[in-house]
């Protein structure tokens, strides 16, 4: 599966962007995905010419699957960053190396439903409070909500790093949706990469994995930064609702 995790083969994906063709309805298919390129051609799932026009952008062929292939695996490159993962996580998945770095092959959506194609997890939750410490201890470097692209951001918390005191227990979304915090997240090169008006930058990543180093159960010891979450409660979640910690 194309990840920009590997950023040398894939990416020219974060230059593109998608959005639905029409609303999405309860119990109904999907629409189509409507996809943006760089050079601002619009795309639509369905049409014919859609996975040539992918394959020529990034260089290698590619379609696009709504089926997770048996077996999937996605690629990530780790930077040579000191304290970013566990050793023998990085040896015991590495199948190549882009330069001195290596890069492993992770079986995808460990954490998440059979056949979706999230890398790991199926939602991702962010405080503003982690940002901001963040930017306090970073040295100037630019830590953009987009470089960590949450499901959910949320405000209002305790300064510093209030998602560590989250794991196992359960978020209240809105009226009714509910997610249950499942694990810290790991960081990875992702975060680092150009993106939009964002430049390149390993200091952002530096500065997780200086500053905040986490045990993770059965994992050993990464940089993390915000948690996981499993939805829990159906409901919809807009922009201003309020949030509680069960």
């Amino acid at each position: 599966m194309a990840s920009a995790k590997h950023p040398r083969k894939w990416g020219a994906l974060l230059g593109l962007s998608a959005r639905f063709a029409s609303e999405p309805e309860a119990g109904s298919p999907l629409p189509p995905v409507v996809l943006a390129l760089p050079d601002g051609r619009e795309l639509r799932s369905d049409d014919a010419g859609t996975d040539s026009a992918l394959s020529e952008l990034l260089g290698r062929p590619v379609r696009l699957t709504s089926e997770v292939p048996e077996g999937s695996r996605f690629e990530e490159q780790w930077p040579d960053i000191e304290g970013l993962a566990p050793a023998e996580f990085i040896e015991g998945t590495t199948h190549a190396y882009e330069g001195s770095e290596p890069v492993s092959a992770i079986g995808l959506g460990m954490m998440a439903p059979p056949g979706t194609f999230f890398d790991l997890a199926a939602l991702h939750v962010l405080t503003r409070a982690t940002l901001e410490q963040l930017t306090a201890l970073g040295g100037g470097s630019d830590f953009d909500v987009l470089r960590y692209r949450p499901n959910v951001l949320i405000g209002g918390t305790d300064p510093g790093f209030a998602e560590d005191a989250w794991v196992g227990r359960s978020l209240g979304l809105g009226d009714s949706a509910r997610a249950g915090v499942s694990m810290l997240t790991m960081r990875c090169v992702m975060t680092t990469l150009a993106q939009g008006d964002l430049p390149e930058d390993r200091g952002t990543l530096r500065t997780v994995a200086r500053h905040h180093r986490r045990e993770i159960p059965g994992l050993g010891t990464w940089a993390c930064a915000g948690v996981y979450a499993d939805v829990t409660g159906e409901g919809v979640v807009r922009s201003g609702d309020p949030v509680t910690l069960a």
